[in-house]
Formats: structure tokens, C-alpha cells, sequence
């Protein structure tokens, strides 16, 4: 009976905190949200975008790191770190030539 009463009052207090807190609405883009420079933030967000669909083509191709490195022309462990999303460590060049290797057709689209 004592947890139930401990459950109950947790769960009122997180509700309590839940209400005190404001939300913002994001702009669409994580890393102008987080502060960086809207230009900047465009490439970081368009980096983490093709190294996601990098990741998402490896596991369609069920390829294993070492498998994917040799298709991709790069070391195992920099395949590792795509798996793990580590998208500061590559440039947006450097992605997009693994994106073609791994069979992707990345194109640019300029907007006004």
C-alpha cells in the first residue's frame, strides 16, 4: 500500500511540474532551435538528413559494418559511426559521395 501512495503523489508532482512548464513551438529545424546560424543549421540539418537515409539504405541491404565498408570505400569504424548518427565527424561532400556508393540518387533543390 506505501508504493501505491508513493506512486500517486510522484505522479501528482510530475503532473504539477508538467503544468508549470511552457512550450515553444520549433521552427522545423533542431539546430536553428538549438541557436546555431540559420545557414549553418540548413547544412547540419541537410548532413544529418543524408546520413540517416545512408543508415536506413545499409539496413534494407542487410550489410553488415564490414560489408558496408568495403561497398562504401571507407574503414569499418567510420561505418560505425554513421550507424551511431555521429554526423559532425563527416562533411556534407563526404556524405553524399557515400550516399552514392550505397546506391542513393541525392539531388539538390534550390528554393526562393
Amino acid at each position: 500500500m506505501a508504493s501505491k501512495k508513493k506512486l500517486a503523489r510522484g505522479s501528482v508532482k510530475k503532473r504539477a511540474m508538467v503544468e508549470d512548464e511552457k512550450v515553444t513551438a520549433g521552427s522545423g529545424n533542431v539546430f536553428v532551435d538549438l541557436g546555431f546560424d540559420e545557414a549553418e543549421a540548413k547544412v547540419m540539418a541537410m548532413r544529418a538528413e543524408v546520413m540517416i537515409q545512408i543508415e536506413l539504405r545499409l539496413k534494407a541491404r542487410g550489410w553488415t559494418q564490414t560489408e558496408a565498408a568495403k561497398q562504401l570505400g571507407i574503414t569499418q569504424p567510420r561505418v560505425s559511426q554513421i550507424k551511431k548518427g555521429a554526423w559532425q565527424e563527416f562533411s556534407l561532400d563526404t556524405l553524399l559521395k557515400l550516399a552514392g556508393r550505397a546506391g542513393l540518387k541525392p539531388q539538390l533543390r534550390m528554393v526562393a
